[in-house]
């Protein structure tokens, strides 16, 4: 390959190249060889955009415009060439005419290859067959690009490797474009509503000395300066209520989560919540919040409250069921665990239809009725349902009802048989909260590593005294899934994690 500028030489790849490839090299080293390396580029003044010329084609009829992006199909007719050129916006055509332009600007455009990043300027107009175009009279080569896209324009069909080369995947697939657009439309109507409420966006660790917060396995990594194991936040519980303690009565934080758990369609390693907390409110407060957010983000974004997902139609209109769990299990299984008291005989009832408690789980009433949902009710849950009054057992961090010391205020939000929220009362009683962590403590100590951690600051915190207070978490993966429709939570994170 011929030299570049001050003398560097380009670097060569160490397997052989393909054909196709070299050529492309080639290509580029010829241009190098006479001083015009498309690299050298430095920036662009574009003056309109794709979507913005073809969205109001009478105010750019005949102006000169500026444009730029990357070749996406061309075709040659003699003295004149077609092309299309895709931006951040869309698609528009170009026509380059022979005479139009300088003749090294014709002759490199013959050249240029699709992938190729383009900026021209010409003025608008539309072709015989009515298509809104810009006649170029300049044209510079921007970028050289030294791989072939894919074969099919409309987009990757190879699964995963769209999911490794996310790049290629979003300068193809117009679809995927469309999917993270209305992730980031989603994320922005959250902060608004929740800004729109007085609460106060805030950020706290990722790295911990406690996981905490959450039932869930952490990554584990090292602090070499100060000698410490720490973890991966499992989730932002437990900060998000220190503030609350200290004063700041409505908070917020959007973020990543890491988990070290299974990967599947729903589960990824790392994903993103927003967990809210509001002083003086309780878990029927944050269900009203669940419901707005999401059924108010899906008019604005979609224009309506109808979806499909996983194959279901799905009505998003506010005025969502409200099913206690214990309500849940009777309509589902046909199990009344309100007429049920003793231990044994709410065990009994759950293994009678095929239910099976875990190893590591107490054999309590609380637990054989979270058994029977979690394993025969909530594969049931197509419209959105807000699941109330869970267990204790399985609610550590959870305010008991006054009704019935079984049961917690809490509850869980499904969509199509998937988690999208869950929420509680907050418990604020530091001696209750003190019994709860040491009964997760038991259990890890029986092998449950997903059981909550001690954490000896955030008992302290709660006797310095916290407000009645209602808090939520919410998987902003899910709801962008049911928003999009997509299947898999792959589909709506950038750069999901692979198995290398």
């Amino acid at each position: 390959m011929s030299e570049v500028n001050n003398n560097q030489q380009a670097p060569q790849p160490q397997q052989e190249l393909s054909e196709l490839l070299q050529i492309r090299r080639d290509k580029l080293a010829a241009l190098q060889s006479e001083g015009r390396d498309p690299f050298h580029q430095t920036k662009f003044e574009r003056s309109a955009w794709s979507a913005e010329i073809k969205g109001d084609y009478e105010a750019f009829d005949g102006k000169t415009v500026a444009v730029a992006g990357r070749i996406m199909s061309k075709r040659g007719m003699g003295k004149a060439i077609f092309c299309h050129i895709k931006d951040d916006r869309g698609l528009i055509q170009l026509y380059i005419k022979k005479d139009s332009v300088s003749e090294q600007e014709f002759a490199d455009f013959r050249k240029y290859d699709i992938g190729d990043i383009i900026g021209v300027s010409g003025f608008v107009f539309k072709t015989k067959t009515e298509e809104i175009s810009v006649h170029v009279e300049k044209v510079t080569l921007l970028s050289k690009s030294l791989r072939p896209l894919p074969e099919k324009f409309h987009g990757m069909t190879n699964t995963e490797l769209k999911y490794r080369q996310r790049y290629v995947d979003l300068m193809v697939n117009d679809d995927s474009r469309r999917n993270f657009e209305i992730r980031s439309r989603f994320i922005s109507f959250m902060r608004r509503y929740l800004d729109g409420r007085g609460y106060m966006e805030v950020e706290t660790p990722v790295l911990n000395t406690i996981a905490g917060g959450a039932a869930a396995r952490p990554f584990i990594t090292h602090h070499n300066t100060l000698d410490i194991d720490m973890y991966l936040r499992i989730a932002t519980e437990l900060p998000l209520k220190r503030l609350i303690v200290g004063g700041i009565e409505r908070v917020y934080e959007i973020g990543r989560i890491f988990r070290n758990e299974g990967m599947d369609t729903k589960h990824n390693p790392e994903f993103t919540t927003v967990e809210l907390y509001e002083a003086y409110a309780d878990f029927h407060d944050m269900m009203d919040i669940a419901e707005g957010i999401i059924s108010g983000a899906a008019k604005e974004i979609l224009g309506t409250y109808q979806v499909e997902w996983q194959g279901e139609q799905i009505d998003l209109s506010p005025g969502w069921r409200r099913l206690s769990m214990v309500d849940a299990v009777r309509e589902y299984v046909g199990i009344d665990f309100a007429a049920i008291s003793d231990d044994a005989e709410a065990v009994a009832a759950a293994k009678a239809i095929g239910v099976e408690l875990a190893d590591a789980a107490e054999k309590t009433w609380g637990n054989a009725l979270y058994a029977c949902f979690d394993q025969r009710v909530e594969e049931k849950l197509i419209q959105p349902t807000f699941i109330t009054m869970y267990p204790v057992e399985v609610s550590p961090l959870t305010k008991r009802s006054p009704a019935d010391p079984r049961l917690t205020e809490r509850f869980e939000l499904f969509v199509c048989h998937s988690e999208l929220a869950n929420a509680y009362s907050e418990l604020n009683d530091p001696i209750d909260q003190r019994y709860r962590f040491e009964k997760q403590v038991e259990q890890r100590e029986r092998g449950d590593d997903e059981t909550e951690m001690l954490d000896e600051d955030f008992l302290l915190a709660l006797e310095f005294g916290m407000p009645p207070t209602g808090g939520m978490g919410m998987g902003i993966d899910r709801c962008v899934m049911l928003l999009t429709g997509c299947a898999s939570i792959r589909d709506v994170i950038l750069f999901p994690t692979m198995k290398p």
